[in-house]
């Protein structure tokens, strides 16, 4: 006789959900009494976020997530997909929202400068490229090309290129600074090692940039190397260089 096994409907337990959790311990219920502004890191990625893995609430998964960038949201944001991947319990769409939420996050400081800023020195220069450059896991170098009134009126990406150069032509700034009929340029470029000394080739880089502006009646007010850091640069001018 062949006897027939019962059978068993085994039900997968659900992801863990903020809204699931003691209300103490959640980060919405914590935006909802003091504001977002009294939440840490890991619980606004968490509030985005919002579902874990099974065995891996979602606010464990973020401080995870932040723990894997020494809990700086300037060394996440120059995370790639692949290396975002592989932290667990991020899948290929939590991974997309982290990549859109730090999108936006560039393209906010990007419009906090865009009303041509006034270049008054090496610190407005670092304001408005950052955004630009700082994420970057390779190298390029930009212009930024002003008026009499050091205004900028115009971002020009002279070259992007790998991990550790960038291919450089000074005349196609020079060209572009003469179609705006601008009277001053300045350089930057990024350092994507996060070592801020210039290089032999950042300084042949100058040179021959100053050189060609005095030749065309332009100015060449500095040049800045930028990292990830968010507080820290090295400009030329300010280290007596130009």
């Amino acid at each position: 006789m062949i006897v027939k096994e019962e059978e068993t409907n085994l039900t997968v337990p659900a992801a863990p959900r903020i809204k699931d959790m003691d209300a103490d311990d959640t980060p919405r219920e914590r935006a909802e009494k003091h504001g977002c502004a009294a939440l840490s890191v890991p619980d606004l990625w968490a509030l985005i976020l919002r579902t874990g893995t099974v065995g891996n609430p979602i606010t464990a998964l973020c401080r995870d997530l932040m723990r894997a960038n020494d809990g700086k949201l300037t060394r996440l944001e120059r995370r790639t997909r692949r290396e975002l991947l592989q932290i667990k319990g991020l899948g290929k769409l939590k991974v997309i929202q982290i990549e859109a939420v730090m999108e936006l996050i560039r393209r906010y400081n990007r419009e906090e400068a865009e009303a041509n800023p006034v270049i008054k020195g090496s610190e407005a220069i670092f304001r408005v490229m950052r955004p630009h450059l700082g994420h970057l896991d390779h190298e390029e170098v930009w212009a930024l090309i002003m008026n009499r009134r050091n205004e900028v009126v115009k971002l020009y990406q002279v070259s992007k290129g790998g991990i550790a150069s960038s291919v450089f032509d000074v005349k196609l700034i020079v060209k572009e600074a003469l179609l705006e009929n601008a009277a001053c340029i300045a350089l930057c470029h990024n350092h994507p090692s996060g070592n801020l000394q210039p290089s032999p080739q950042d300084d042949q880089i100058t040179r021959r940039c100053k050189e060609a502006c005095q030749l065309m009646d332009l100015r060449l007010l500095d040049h800045l190397i930028i990292t990830a850091d968010n507080t820290r640069y090295y400009s030329y001018f300010d280290n007596g260089r130009l």
